[in-house]
């Protein structure tokens, strides 16, 4: 078919779309005289006709010469195209016209009645530009229809769901036809949307194998997750490819383009319902305020700031020694979020000097505390590296807040804290420990917030899958029975500052979780929806469990109950208080041992510190009572 198409290319010159525009033009001269006379044409008219004719087509001749109406691609007529014929035979026509009047002072009669003349116009000038729409729609069809079209469903019957139909309707390369909508409201089934017929999402699986469906777009936004889980489940299960369209915002000078559309993440499918804050109470907090948050260019610690920028507050230290990233978060505040009330501050937590001078310099009245390693077998293996940023850096921190007055502290920490597996997990309970303490015997009201795994975040699970599916595999889990729970970033942060507003010092908050998720599963979800198969096209390896690593992590130790607040997903954990003496005597003489590096030492005093801290599957077992 290919090599057909292109002899009808070069078999197609100028010359001949030329002779084949002319002709119609003969053509229509004549049909003109048939039609005006009634297909009875008088003898006076008949001698007239050949010189009629013969003077039609010199000007038509000289009118496509300097119209140049043949020298575009006939198969890629455009408008353009089109308007270029119509006003080429109406000078022409006019033309003709002051010729036939020209002829009335020497003969005394027209050469061709304006009737005619008129009739032809019309004639011609519709014929010239179907035949090329006729030849273009065939060129299309020729050229795409022995490819195998793409069977398409859209999911939503609303606006975008149009825009969406006429976005692949408009796009001949892409070789795709919509065969339906799908829809949950009753009322609309078996109904049509621009000629396509709605479907009832129930009957999904039968419209999918029935219309041999090979891709599902979904085009409403802000559908419930639990449907869309449904969706993407059944797709997977008959191989359909499931894709997004992105942001209104995002749409090119406002139009929605197919190459736009993308494949639906995982990412969607851990989705929760949106989180309804309490804006204003927030706003009251931070507003105007002097704001300082350690660990700035970090996942959760950048997502912070992005949202304090929506709180009018004085000013936003952002402090990090991660100078790369911090820079790209000055970017990104100053192009694309519009906010100059900040200043960048690159340090380390660790050094106690420059941490009281930024605090001497800047004074904030609130600080938001997310430096820390967080990386469980990495710590593992540098316990000593734990406790001199997630500990000493915490309490150099939290110390300078405390002398130079700040209002309200706010330290992110972990699930894995509680009933800690891992030297990561327990410095951040140590972290905890002290952050308690202090709000015995300042006027700082300390907070700590305790969440799980967020996604996207650096390190996470997800953006490691992702990778390695790119790559061609294998995708490594560690166990087939380990699970996490899930946030993402912009909730966890959204509940971080919800926290922060209603604590009024020495409280832990938990977040909502929802629910844990089984990594394998979540690997194979995201392996299909790479469109790619499980164990066939990417390999999935089980490596066993890292150094320090859970099967499951918990929220609440098992000594800990909960009281609920206002907001249903955050709750205060109960914990027993502790005496700020002790607890500093103890973390001095933590330091002190991670001074030595000895890797053994260090975790037996985080084990005398923090009783729960059973090691699994770690070389620090040998430390645990049980052996």
């Amino acid at each position: 078919m290919k090599l057909n198409i292109n002899i009808l290319r070069r078999i197609t010159p100028r010359w001949l779309v030329f002779l084949i525009d002319l002709s119609i033009c003969f053509l229509s001269i004549f049909l003109s005289y048939y039609l005006r006379f009634n297909f009875v044409i008088p003898e006076k008219e008949i001698d007239a006709i050949p010189f009629a004719i013969f003077s039609v087509l010199i000007i038509r001749i000289i009118s496509f010469l300097v119209g140049r109406t043949y020298t575009g691609m006939v198969r890629y007529t455009g408008t353009k195209d089109i308007l270029r014929i119509f006003v080429t035979m109406f000078l022409g026509s006019v033309l003709i016209l002051i010729v036939s009047i020209s002829y009335l002072a020497y003969k005394d009669r027209y050469l061709i009645p304006i009737s005619i003349i008129i009739i032809d116009f019309f004639v011609s000038t519709f014929v010239l530009a179907f035949s090329r729409l006729f030849v273009k729609t065939l060129f299309l069809e020729f050229n795409t229809q022995k490819k195998i079209l793409e069977n398409i469903l859209i999911y939503g019957t609303g606006d975008l769901a149009l825009i969406t139909k006429k976005a692949l309707d408009r796009n001949h390369k892409n070789n795709t036809k919509v065969v339906g909508f799908i829809d949950h409201h009753k009322k609309l089934i078996g109904n049509k949307i621009d000629g396509v017929k709605v479907y009832n999402i129930n009957n999904i699986e039968k419209v999918i194998k029935d219309k041999n469906v090979s891709a599902i777009i979904i085009s409403e936004k802000g559908i419930p997750t639990s449907r869309k889980r449904f969706l993407v489940d059944i797709c997977i299960e008959n191989d359909v490819v499931v894709k997004t369209i992105p942001n209104i915002n995002s749409w090119i000078n406002g139009e929605l383009t197919i190459n736009q559309l993308k494949n639906i993440k995982i990412e969607d499918l851990l989705e929760r319902p949106e989180i309804v804050m309490d804006k204003d109470k927030i706003s009251v907090q931070i507003k105007y305020k002097t704001i300082l948050v350690t660990g700035a260019a970090g996942s959760i610690g950048s997502e912070i700031v992005r949202q304090l920028t929506n709180l009018l507050p004085k000013k936003i230290i952002l402090l990090d020694i991660a100078e790369s990233p911090l820079y790209d978060i000055e970017l990104e505040l100053k192009d694309s979020l519009n906010f100059g009330s900040f200043e960048i501050v690159v340090g380390d937590i660790r050094n106690k000097e420059f941490i009281e001078k930024v605090f001497e310099e800047q004074q904030p009245e609130i600080v938001f505390h997310a430096a820390a390693y967080k990386h469980v077998p990495m710590m593992e293996k540098h316990p000593h590296q734990a406790i001199i940023t997630n500990v000493l850096g915490t309490k150099i921190v939290a110390d300078a807040a405390i002398k130079y007055n700040v209002k309200k502290f706010v330290m992110i920490s972990t699930d894995k804290a509680v009933n800690p597996t891992n030297v990561m997990g327990a410095s951040k309970r140590i972290a905890e420990i002290y952050i308690q303490s202090l709000s015995k015997i300042s006027n700082v009201n300390f907070i700590t917030t305790r969440f799980g795994n967020v996604l996207g975040s650096n390190g996470s699970v997800i953006p490691r899958f992702r990778k390695q599916i790119e790559s061609g595999g294998p995708v490594t889990v560690t166990h087939p029975d380990v699970t996490r729970y899930f946030m993402t970033i912009p909730e966890a942060c959204q509940l971080v500052l919800e926290a922060a507003s209603m604590g009024k010092g020495g409280e832990i908050f938990i977040f909502d979780m929802g629910e844990s998720v089984k990594i394998v599963n979540l690997a194979e979800k995201m392996i299909y929806l790479a469109g790619l198969k499980p164990n066939k096209d990417i390999k999935i390896s089980f490596t066993g469990l890292r150094p320090g690593e859970k099967l499951y992590e918990e929220l609440l130790a098992n000594k800990e109950n909960t009281i609920p607040t206002y907001h249903s997903q955050i709750m205060i954990a109960k914990v027993r208080d502790y005496d700020n003496n002790e607890v500093c005597n103890q973390i001095h003489e933590l330091i002190e041992i991670a001074k030595t590096y000895d890797k053994f030492k260090i975790v037996r005093k985080m084990k005398e510190i923090v009783p729960e801290f059973i090691s699994k599957n770690s070389i620090y077992e040998a430390l645990d009572p049980k052996n």
